[in-house]
């Protein structure tokens, strides 16, 4: 049954569209159009209106302009920066945190690690948050209590409070690691993901200062669910109707704050170890990133104590890896003419393998890079030499990181989030696991041996992106959430050759739960 709000205002009392600065501060702004329109329902408690966007309806992110678009990307990415480097700065303070401590310089890494550490627990907890109140809420926390968190770090007088900080500082400032692919998603359409995921990497050579600041107040809540939840609610206030969306209709007494949370701890690991796919791309980035933060306890040994640089000149030997990650960003603007041919060939429904070529060039690089590095970084070679194989290392970071996440969100479309939340805590738990053995290895192997090591293993990764590019179809279609996933794009296929508009939920609780 379609019904009208019975009593419809002959005169209009709401503005006929809704300015940004109210989107920023009110989730269940409407406007007259909003109100008189004819949702399908009687609004009743049994029959509730059901709340869906409109045809043209300019609060749906998906409809924002793209100046909009890439505003709110810039400050996401921005703000994933921010606390990126919270992890990688700590490094550059390693000697007077031994030196202040009077510690080993083993356990003065550990404020490295236990950053990282809060990477992958924080996920699991912001990640069901984001999806229950939404995206920008958990923003503004997020920055709030990792700022307080870092503050009392510098003015903290035990070796014991600073690590205990740190990793909080970590857990809780993750959001944006999270809410940040969250946010793109909500707004752009595969065709244009690929590119704003570039600029989402190339965020930290912008204006990594303004993140913390202007993060939670300018952008505007994108979660498409929480927004209609937000105009229902809204709606019922205004007109003493019931108003409901489809996604609360059919999840009826299931989206309690518990059981997302429940859900969000127990589906990421049982898709890390029933989903090959997802296992084996987790550990492959998971070793690539380990490898990265290795870096940061290699490079001072390498250059300031066998090179005798001081620690500023030391720093600057990640100049090498930062040159290859820009080099990267640029290639992904010719690769996504290559995607937008493949997806135009499909009708806009390209096979998510189509986005691993990226990968399979980066899975040479890195190898390449690291084995460059390990042989060339010892001081009878010009240190040139060495800096300059860190550019196909950081070149490959940048491709296998969007690549592979490309990949995972295309092939699990509604169990994203999850499989995100996995491929991040198993990515984080190396990056934090790495750094500890780095000081012992370096010693014991010596800097050519050691510098082998997460080379080797990355010749080991070397073939998955092969392999899923030549069997992802079938693996696919023989893994029990791939496949849903790839069931639910099919009835999204066939519903957008029909007159209506569909909103794609991401999610889905699975049929067994």
């Amino acid at each position: 049954m379609i019904a009208k709000d019975p009593e419809p205002a002959s005169n209009p009392k709401y503005a006929r569209s809704i300015p940004f600065w109210r989107q920023v501060v009110d989730q269940g702004a409407i406007t007259q159009d909003i109100l008189d329109y004819p949702y399908p329902g009687s609004g009743s408690e049994q029959d509730p209106f059901v709340v869906s966007w409109l045809p043209e309806d300019a609060r749906n992110p998906m409809r924002y302009s793209m100046w909009r678009k890439i505003m709110i990307t810039i400050t996401v990415s921005i703000a994933t920066f921010v606390v990126s480097v919270g992890s990688s700065a700590y490094s550059g303070s390693n000697q007077q945190v031994v030196d202040y401590f009077e510690i080993d310089n083993e356990v003065a890494t550990l404020g490295l690690s236990l950053f990282v550490l809060g990477f992958a627990l924080g996920p699991l907890f912001w990640a069901p948050l984001s999806e229950f109140i939404g995206r920008q809420l958990p923003f503004f926390v997020s920055f709030g209590i990792m700022t307080a968190l870092l503050a009392g770090c510098a003015g903290v007088d035990t070796i014991y409070g600073l690590l205990i900080l740190r990793f909080f500082a970590g857990a809780f400032g993750s959001a944006p690691l999270t809410n940040s692919g969250g946010v793109i998603s909500d707004m752009f359409p595969p065709e244009q993901r690929g590119l704003a995921l570039s600029l989402f990497a190339a965020s930290p050579f912008m204006a990594p200062a303004l993140g913390p600041v202007i993060g939670g107040f300018l952008v505007p809540e994108t979660y498409a669910p929480v927004l209609l939840r937000r105009r229902a609610e809204r709606l019922s206030h205004l007109t003493g109707h019931v108003y409901r969306t489809k996604l609360d209709i059919d999840s009826e007494g299931g989206r309690s704050l518990t059981r997302m949370f429940g859900m969000s701890l127990l589906r990421p690991w049982v898709l890390l170890f029933r989903e090959p796919i997802v296992l084996a791309l987790s550990i492959y980035i998971a070793i690539v990133y380990g490898a990265l933060f290795m870096m940061f306890g290699a490079f001072p040994i390498v250059y300031q104590e066998v090179r005798g640089w001081n620690q500023g000149v030391g720093g600057l030997a990640f100049m090498g890896i930062m040159v290859g990650m820009i080099i990267a960003v640029a290639y992904t603007i010719p690769d996504n003419n290559r995607y937008m041919k493949v997806l135009k060939k499909y009708n806009g429904f390209a096979p998510p393998e189509s986005r691993l070529p990226p990968v399979i060039l980066a899975s040479v690089c890195i190898p390449v890079g690291l084995f460059w590095f390990a042989w060339t970084n010892g001081p009878s070679i010009h240190w040139l030499c060495s800096i300059a194989a860190c550019v196909p290392f950081g070149f490959g970071i940048i491709l296998i990181y969007l690549g592979t996440l490309s990949y995972l969100i295309d092939s699990y479309t509604i169990y994203a989030a999850s499989v995100l939340a996995a491929n991040a805590v198993m990515r984080s738990s190396f990056g934090a696991i790495f750094p500890l053995f780095t000081t012992y290895m370096y010693r014991g192997l010596g800097i050519h041996w050691a510098s082998s090591i997460p080379a080797f293993l990355t010749v080991l990764c070397m073939p998955f992106p092969f392999l899923f590019y030549k069997f992802g179809h079938s693996i696919r279609k023989r893994c029990k959430y791939a496949a849903e996933s790839a069931a639910h794009m099919q009835k999204l296929q066939q519903s957008s050759k029909g007159p209506e508009v569909h909103v794609r939920q991401v999610e889905e609780t699975p049929k067994d739960g």
